[in-house]
């Protein structure tokens, strides 16, 4: 007998992901929460697919290799795309994880990435609103749509605008957290970010190896003493 067919309006998501050998590395930890830093080419959490199941959560609560210890009530507040590296806070207790998720919710939470954007980005600084609704006939983009999208803004700042190759180092600064939210507003200012697999130019894409986007700073009231905790992460590039 033949297995069964996924309906005809499921989402099938047939992604593998290759090994990655890069570690996950702890840069805080106290008794409520860590601060990592997750590499780029690593999912946030294991996939749906058996072949998936490494993952920054399936590390963290296991361990891996060359690293100790694991921390088995760990739980993951937000993520970052599989191909963003850099900082995320982690909560070590059901209490912290939802005072943490409670931050994330109320949009509490201030993050800053770095990004290589491809060209010069003309203006020094700005804000982009456009509004971001799933892509059901192109899994697992999103699309920019006036009418049905969920409202979504970045804010940008240009740090430098580089010649070799020619494009632009831009901090961003998100004040809503739609998917692929800074991947798709780069595009559709006209300068996607170098390495973007999914929102790319015919150039963007060949001009880096890996996705160039970092989550470098996250502003935070931390869950064990309610102080304002400030975390970052330094760019690789």
């Amino acid at each position: 007998m033949s297995s069964a067919s996924p309906p005809m309006n499921a989402i099938v998501d047939d992604f593998v992901a290759p090994v990655c050998d890069a570690l996950v590395v702890i840069l805080y930890q106290d008794d409520d929460i860590l601060l990592i830093n997750k590499p780029s080419g690593l999912l946030s959490l294991s996939g749906k697919n058996p072949l998936n199941w490494d993952s920054v959560h399936y590390r963290l609560v296991h361990g891996q290799a060359g690293q100790s210890p694991a921390f088995p009530q760990a739980k993951l507040p937000h993520r970052l795309d599989f191909g963003t590296s850099g900082i995320m806070v982690v909560g070590l207790n059901a209490a912290s994880a939802q005072h943490l998720n409670q931050q994330f919710q109320a949009r509490r939470i201030q993050k800053r990435y770095l990004a290589l954007l491809q060209g010069w980005v003309p203006d020094d600084q700005g804000q982009i609103t456009a509004p971001i609704a799933k892509d059901k006939n192109h899994f697992p983009r999103v699309k920019i749509c006036h009418s049905t999208g969920k409202a979504a803004i970045s804010e940008f700042r240009v740090l430098e605008r580089l010649e070799q190759p020619r494009c632009s180092r831009v901090q961003f600064n998100p004040l809503t957290g739609r998917t692929h939210q800074l991947r798709i507003h780069s595009l559709e200012m006209g300068h996607p970010i170098l390495g973007c697999d999914l929102y790319k130019s015919e150039q963007s894409e060949q001009m880096a190896e890996r996705l160039l986007l970092h989550a470098s700073d996250l502003y935070f009231e931390h869950p064990g003493t309610g102080e304002a905790f400030h975390g970052d992460c330094a760019c690789p590039f």
